[in-house]
C-alpha cells in the first residue's frame, strides 16, 4: 500500500496567526514543531493500519521547506523544496493508493476561516467548469484524475466542511473551530495528534470506499486575480485570454491536468511585481 500525505501548516492545531507560519516572523519556529508534530500523527496512523505501507510526506506549506526532517517518523519519506512537478502534492502518482490532506485551509473568500486563501493572497477566486475551488479542491481533483481517492482532511471545521461537500465519505479531522482570520477555538495539540492518529488508520483502512474527485475535460477556468499587473502577465500565456473585467482571466483546458498546471502558473505569475 501506498499513501501520500500533504501537509499545509494554516490548518494545524494551535495555529492561528501569521507570525506562526511565516519564516520571517518571530513564532515560526514553533509553528514549525506543531506541523512536524501532526504529520507524525498521521504517519503512525497509516503504519497502524498498513504496517508495511510506503508512506510518502509532501511538505506542502509556502517554500515547502518548514517540516523538521530530522523530526518526521523515519518510516516516511520526505518530499522538500521548489519548484516541483505537482506542487503540493509531489511523491503522488497513479500507483498511489491514497492521499491525506493535514493542516489545510478554506478557499479564498470563505469562512470564518483561519488564515483563509487560495494558493497566495493575489488569487481572490478559482472556478473550475464554475465550481469554485480553493487549494483543498484543486489538489483532490488533481489526486482523481491519477484515480488517488483523498481519504482524510484536517484543519479548521471550515476547511472540514469544505472537504465534505467536495468528498463524500472522506474522514475530516476539525482540529480547531474558526472565530475569524486570526483566531480560534483550538484543540490543545496532543488531543489533536491523538485523534489525527486515530483518524489516519479508520480512513486508510477504508480508502476503497471513497471515491476520487474526478473533473472530466474539456474544463473552462476562470481565475480572478487581485492585481491587474498578473492579468496583463496571464494574457501572455498561450490561450489564456482577458475577460470583459479587470481582474478575471479564463480558459480552456482538455483535461484537469493541464487545468492544475496553467492554474500553478498563473498563481506564481502572481508573485512578480511591476518592475
Amino acid at each position: 500500500m501506498k499513501a501520500l500525505i500533504s501537509v499545509d501548516m494554516e490548518g494545524i492545531s494551535g495555529i492561528v496567526h501569521s507570525s506562526e507560519t511565516n519564516p520571517e516572523r518571530y513564532d515560526y519556529q514553533r509553528g514549525r514543531e506543531l506541523m512536524t508534530a501532526e504529520a507524525n500523527a498521521v504517519i503512525a496512523g497509516v503504519l497502524d493500519a498498513e504496517p508495511t505501507a510506503e508512506v510518502r510526506v509532501a511538505d506542502a506549506h509556502g517554500t515547502f521547506r518548514n517540516l523538521l526532517p530530522e523530526r518526521l517518523d523515519r518510516r516516511a519519506r520526505l518530499v522538500r523544496g521548489k519548484p516541483r512537478a505537482l506542487n503540493m502534492l509531489a511523491g503522488l502518482d497513479a500507483e498511489t493508493d491514497a492521499a491525506l490532506f493535514v493542516g489545510y485551509h478554506v478557499r479564498a473568500g470563505e469562512g470564518p476561516g483561519v488564515l483563509a486563501h487560495t494558493m497566495n493572497g493575489e488569487i481572490l477566486d478559482v472556478r473550475v467548469a464554475g465550481r469554485s475551488l480553493g487549494e483543498i479542491g484543486l489538489n483532490a481533483a488533481m489526486a482523481g484524475h491519477l484515480g488517488v481517492p483523498v481519504v482524510l482532511l484536517s484543519g479548521d471545521d471550515a476547511a472540514c466542511a469544505e472537504a465534505a461537500d467536495l468528498i463524500p465519505g472522506a474522514v475530516t479531522v476539525p482540529v480547531k473551530e474558526a472565530l475569524g482570520m486570526a483566531a480560534a477555538v483550538t484543540l490543545h495539540p496532543e488531543e489533536a495528534r491523538d485523534r489525527l492518529r486515530r483518524a489516519a488508520a479508520d480512513a486508510v483502512s477504508r480508502r476503497e470506499e471513497i471515491r476520487p474527485l474526478a473533473l472530466v475535460g474539456p474544463l473552462d477556468v476562470e481565475v480572478d486575480l487581485a492585481s491587474p499587473h498578473t492579468v496583463d502577465l496571464a494574457t501572455l500565456v498561450p490561450d489564456v485570454s482577458r475577460t470583459a473585467g479587470a481582474r478575471t482571466v479564463t480558459f480552456t483546458a482538455a483535461d484537469y491536468a493541464t487545468a492544475y498546471r496553467l492554474i500553478l502558473l498563473l498563481a506564481q505569475l502572481a508573485t512578480i511585481k511591476p518592475a
